[in-house]
């Protein structure tokens, strides 16, 4: 039958079924079948075949028939299941209920009084088909998910058949061990398949069913405690699934053994079209679904570095229900990891790859469930963390990592993105060997929109964090502090900045300690706090190879002599606001002076209007996200967070600490009836009196004589021979004793876990557009918003 002929039958049935008001009975099979027998169409043709408004309609007039209608679909499924697919046929009815099924599940989701349907029992289901099997009939939902597990792996349809074409001894569905079919090489799995363009297809529509029924969590609204399990991930990531080993292995293989380079030519890509990249995207997005899972309530699995001879770790205890959170923190061996990283930051550089050598490769569109994936990974397998951070390799995530923040800077519909290659980074800056790592000299060429340097990996860090903040729009504020804590982590490690580095760390203090900065809002001051603690961290432990930040600071020391002798009095706070209200530019970026961009790149575009975004729910403060801990002299952490959260919210405040705690300081200051916030002088006191300025006014004490005797005596204006003084200079004694370094490690929590659901669902329902899945459907996890 003509494709032509064989959608206007399924038409025909479509609207057979939207016009019946009799329920239809299950068994007349010769009506049913019409929407899976005989047809050949595509999932395309489904959308288009099953316009919303009519499976609303029936739905809603005849629910019994889309009840049917779904029964049906899944039975189908099971049966090829069962059978093992072994015909065209069957294998073209399965793909057309994987289809039908992808294309009603977001309209049974969205009814919350159909919520419930899935996982009721169907009458007369039961598995031996008589009335007595009813009690133990599985749910609906249970069923299919099961089934789609078994069709996943099955020999000549999803997976390479390993018989010798003697069809007699076709392989047995309920024997075969799917170890033995994994999808890909790579972690605890050696032999890779031939690639098989029809298998990669029929996996990518089955995952896209997969897809869809985990999808409900789209349609419940976020709440603390929506954090509770999807049932459907939880069912397909239990023991009752046979194959979730296999199947976790084979989603991550594929996606960390996939090079789009088209096997290492450049430009292969125009020649053979890549069938590879939307299986690759849809493992991607299953694999970061079945991951959703709130470390901060569960026990993860003790590192005890015990090694044993598989490639999931035995350790004790064993860890979450969820399996496949339980596999990806149980993975250990070195070469998995090895594997698992490469991949990673070969696919999160293949943007970077197309500015300097364009379309050479072919451009892909997952980063962002790449970076949910890294992110999942480190959280859930703190072996792979410290295997990241050992290594150079880590500067292979860092740096496109600091390519897309750049990038998305000016862009409204990816704040997200922002969010979460801060989140990534905050993560490894809580580790001391991350630190140490970025005084790797940065010498890739990558063109960004930044000025041209030279310098470290550090250097590079710095400046694109300074071109976020002065270039970036308004809506990454809350991310200042995040960005600033960053830095502060690492500044103890790095051994020589930049002269361009250094200048733009004195230009952000610059802009900070402003006085209408300052007292415009109750938190800004923690941004100033968080640069002194760089600089004294800099001048403690680094100081020897830091020349050029401490000119810088001599430069400026105006804004530090500025901060010490802030106005408290009412009339100059009336006037500092006053101020404000003429100068609403938020940060200015003159007194920064901006070095010509590297060449080739191109300047931070902001998104075009009308592009569609999602919305976010807040992330939690900086206090919230992270845990103080202290650097003892033999470099191990020590908490510095009281062992039990005390009730009231007097936390002791360590030295140099920017605040009690924020309620202490909102009590402190006024707040007007309409809820508006006004500073207050003992506001301003509480917290200038704490401000770490005395190793910094040390310094200046000691060396602005001796900078000032030079330019006197040689008539000096040059300020190579000013550095090269301060370069040989010293200033051991002179200092006050050296506090401990303080680090802000990031600590799981549920808010963050409640950013990163919305985060993942919002990019997996933008970037699913053919077939838009979920477009026009009434989700409730997110708005729609257009830019």
């Amino acid at each position: 039958m003509g494709s032509a002929d064989s959608k206007l039958n399924f038409r025909k049935a479509v609207i057979q079924l939207t016009t019946k008001t009799q329920p239809v009975e299950a068994t007349d099979d010769a009506f049913w079948d019409q929407f899976w027998a005989d047809t050949a169409t595509s999932v395309q043709d489904v959308f288009a075949l099953v316009p919303a408004a009519e499976i609303r309609a029936v739905r809603e007039e005849s629910p019994s028939n889309l009840a049917t209608l779904c029964y049906k679909a899944v039975e189908k499924l099971v049966q090829g299941a069962e059978s093992g697919c072994n015909s065209e046929k069957e294998k073209q009815v399965v793909l057309n209920c994987s289809r039908l099924l992808t294309r009603v599940l977001p309209y049974i989701f969205e009814d919350p009084d159909w919520r419930g349907f899935f996982w009721s029992t169907v009458p007369g289901a039961g598995r031996g088909g008589g009335e007595e099997e009813d009690e133990n009939a599985r749910p609906l939902a249970e069923s299919l998910l099961l089934a789609i597990a078994d069709l996943l792996f099955c020999p000549d349809f999803t997976v390479q058949s390993h018989r010798r074409n003697n069809v007699d001894s076709a392989e047995d569905v309920h024997s075969l061990d799917s170890c033995e079919y994994i999808w890909e090489a790579g972690v605890g799995f050696a032999h890779s398949p031939q690639p098989n363009y029809i298998h990669d297809m029929n996996r990518m529509e089955l995952l896209k069913l997969l897809l869809t029924c985990f999808s409900e969590a789209m349609y419940l609204p976020p709440s603390p405690e929506s954090g509770s399990t999807n049932p459907w991930v939880q069912f397909f990531c239990s023991t009752e699934n046979r194959h979730a080993l296999p199947l976790f292995t084979s989603l991550l293989n594929t996606v960390c053994a996939y090079d789009p380079v088209g096997y290492g030519i450049p430009y292969n890509h125009l020649l053979f079209s890549d069938y590879r990249e939307p299986l690759v995207e849809e493992a991607a997005q299953v694999l970061i679904v079945t991951l959703d899972h709130d470390s901060a309530t569960s026990t993860t699995p003790t590192v005890d570095g015990t090694t044993t001879g598989t490639a999931m770790d035995d350790a004790d205890p064993p860890g979450p229900e969820n399996l496949f959170v339980n596999y990806l923190s149980r993975i250990h061996r070195e070469e998995d990891f090895q594997f698992i990283l490469k991949g990673i930051a070969r696919l999160l550089s293949n943007p970077l790859l197309q500015t300097y050598l364009p379309n050479s490769t072919k451009k892909i569109q997952f980063h962002q469930e790449l970076l949910v994936l890294f992110w999942k990974l480190c959280d859930f397998n703190k072996k792979f963390l410290f295997f990241v951070l050992k290594s150079s390799d880590v500067l292979d995530i860092l740096v496109p990592i600091l390519y897309f923040l750049n990038d998305a800077r000016a862009d409204q519909s990816r704040v997200g993105l922002m969010h979460i290659g801060v989140f990534i980074l905050l993560l490894l800056s809580g580790e001391r060997n991350f630190g140490v790592r970025l005084n790797k000299p940065y010498s890739v060429r990558v063109p960004m929109d930044i000025p041209v340097f030279t310098g470290t990996h550090a250097d590079l860090l710095i400046v694109v964090f300074h071109k976020i903040i002065t270039s970036g729009h308004q809506r990454l504020q809350p991310l200042f502090d995040c960005l600033l804590t960053i830095v502060v982590n690492v500044s103890p490690y790095l051994k020589s900045l930049s002269m361009v580095t250094a200048n733009k760390l004195l230009h952000l203090l610059e802009a900070f300690s402003t006085t209408w900065f300052l007292f415009s809002a109750s938190q800004n001051h923690h941004l100033v706090f968080f640069l002194l603690e760089v600089f004294n961290n800099i001048i403690q432990y680094q100081f020897d190879g830091n020349s050029n930040l401490v000119y810088a600071i001599i430069r400026k020391r105006g804004v530090f002599h500025q901060l010490a002798n802030l106005p408290t009095d009412p009339p100059s706070i009336h006037k500092a606001l006053q101020r404000r209200r003429r100068t609403p530019e938020p940060l200015s970026r003159t007194g920064s002076q901006e070095g010509a961009s590297m060449e080739g790149s191109r300047p931070a575009a902001p998104a075009e209007p009308g592009t569609l975004k999602t919305s976010l729910v807040a992330t939690p403060g900086i206090d919230k996200l992270t845990e103080k801990s202290q650097v003892s002299e033999d470099g191990t952490l020590r908490s510095l967070e009281p062992e039990s959260q005390p009730s009231s919210a007097e936390g002791s405040p360590s030295e140099g600490e920017p605040s009690q705690t924020w309620r202490d300081q909102r009590r402190l200051s006024s707040t007007s009836a309409s809820g508006h916030w006004s500073p207050t002088s003992d506001w301003i006191l509480s917290w200038k009196s704490k401000l770490p300025l005395q190793t910094i006014m040390r310094l200046l004490q000691v060396l602005v004589p001796q900078v000032e005797k030079i330019c006197i005596d040689k008539g000096l204006t040059d300020e190579s021979e000013i550095l090269r003084f301060l370069q040989h200079g010293t200033l051991v004694g002179l200092l006050p004793v050296p506090h401990p370094i303080l680090i802000r490690k990031y600590q799981a929590n549920s808010g963050t876990a409640m950013w990163f659901r919305t985060y993942m669902w919002g990019v997996i329902y933008l970037r699913n557009v053919d077939p838009p899945v979920w477009y026009d459907t009434d989700v409730k996890l997110f708005e729609i918003q257009r830019v």
